[in-house]
């Protein structure tokens, strides 16, 4: 049972923080999903996607989390543990710089495109796979990508152009 869901549990600490913009949030979030897997364990074996399921509760528990309180933003790149030795500092600052005008554009778009463009460029869910998770259809999916794409297209083109 936690086999299934120890594997992808930075992926629901990524999406969760994405969500409540808080690393300690973020984590009691995770806690609460492997709490409710565990009182699940007899109910899981039915549940055709496991990792949709869990990526449903974690966004359901931390949306509550969220309207029980207001919580600080803490930026996701510094939970991530990515980087790259063979950068020259100029090119990390460059990329540094990329990669905020990246999210500060991905902040401008609406809640819903924010969640699938996250979800399918991020974690590399499959659009099925973001409809079950955030209960939207899989046209509207398509749709919300779709738009969010040409947005953040159209506002990195002016900035680099």
């Amino acid at each position: 049972m936690l086999k299934a869901v120890l594997p992808i549990k930075d992926k629901l600490y990524r999406y969760a923080l994405r969500i409540v913009g808080n690393k300690m949030s973020a984590e009691d979030v995770v806690q609460e999903v492997l709490i409710k897997v565990w009182q699940k364990k007899d109910q899981l074996e039915k549940i055709e996607n496991k990792e949709a399921w869990c990526m449903t509760v974690t966004r359901n528990l931390a949306l509550d989390k969220l309207r029980r309180k207001k919580v600080i933003l803490d930026d996701v790149d510094d939970h991530r543990g990515i980087s790259d030795d063979n950068m020259s500092p100029y090119r990390a600052l460059q990329s540094d710089d990329t990669m905020k005008i990246i999210r500060d554009a991905i902040q401008e778009l609406p809640e819903a495109q924010q969640q699938v463009i996250h979800l399918r460029d991020v974690e590399g869910y499959t659009y099925k796979e973001i409809a079950d998770i955030t209960g939207f259809s899989s046209d509207k999916v398509k749709v919300y990508l779709h738009r969010a794409r040409i947005t953040l297209r159209h506002k990195l083109t002016s900035i680099y152009a």
